[in-house]
């Protein structure tokens, strides 16, 4: 598991496998993204999920907080055929004016449990879309196994125990620090606790700011479990889905997508 938090390669190419085998689909069909769609990313990292929209003719974007990250991007894409029709942006969302020529598709998977106040988040990126974007979002439940991201730990025992962040926040960090995590792990793990996102919460709040859902889907196995480990993705057994709080601790990933416009829900 730790080769993967270093090998950043490694994990860009995991992100483009996910992203083309199970987001792209989900989004709005198979051949909903086509050429000339402008796409934006908010917390890109490496980019390695932006990959599968520039391969089908997209214009794409990603921004991301992260000095490293950013440049590591650009130097993939540097050895990609067309990469350099990739823009990739180091700075706050906030920072970001909203573009004459709105966003098709904006992008996140695995960003929106980092970030605080998601109300003020969910308002605020409404300006980068048009009548008919889509927004999508995937994020791993906080009560689920590893929703607290222990994974990233370099201790290989804390890597590995499930729902030790729901221990209460003195012991959950004396642990933390028992186990030789960094400052920086240690507070990186407790700004995921901060914010704690629920299914139930993001719904109440995506519904509050005036999204509309067109597609969800809640997966018992992760997606990026099959590139990661081998596991096939499974989706999540309806009764379990239905049952609200309960289906957070089994619910190891949700994806939805988005619209500003009502819809009919499907998935």
């Amino acid at each position: 598991m730790q080769t993967r938090h270093s090998d950043r390669l490694l994990y860009f190419r995991e992100q483009e496998y996910t992203t083309s085998k199970y987001v792209l689909p989900l989004i709005g069909g198979e051949d909903f993204v086509t050429p000339g769609m402008r796409i934006l990313e908010v917390g890109c990292g490496e980019g390695g999920n932006l990959k599968p929209f520039l391969e089908r003719g997209c214009l794409v974007t990603g921004v991301d907080l992260s000095t490293n990250k950013i440049t590591l991007a650009r130097d993939f894409y540097a050895t990609i055929p067309g990469g350099e029709r990739v823009e990739l942006i180091c700075d706050d969302i906030y920072h970001l004016r909203p573009p004459a020529e709105k966003y098709d598709v904006i992008f996140m998977r695995d960003v929106i449990e980092h970030i605080h106040d998601q109300e003020r988040f969910l308002l605020f990126i409404r300006q980068f879309m048009h009548a008919e974007s889509r927004f999508f979002l995937a994020f791993p439940p906080w009560q689920n196994p590893f929703g607290g991201h222990q994974q990233i730990c370099r201790n290989r025992l804390l890597a590995r125990l499930p729902w030790i962040h729901l221990l209460p926040a003195r012991l959950y960090r004396r642990l933390l620090r028992a186990g030789g995590e960094t400052p920086a792990t240690v507070e990186s793990l407790e700004e995921i606790r901060a914010t704690r996102l629920t299914i139930e919460r993001f719904e109440a709040l995506f519904t509050k700011t005036g999204y509309h859902c067109v597609h969800r889907k809640l997966f018992l196995v992760n997606p990026n479990y099959e590139v990661k480990f081998g596991f096939r993705p499974r989706r999540q057994c309806p009764l379990l889905a239905a049952i609200p709080r309960l289906r957070n601790f089994l619910t190891t990933s949700v994806y939805y997508t988005l619209v500003t416009a009502p819809a009919t829900p499907r998935g």
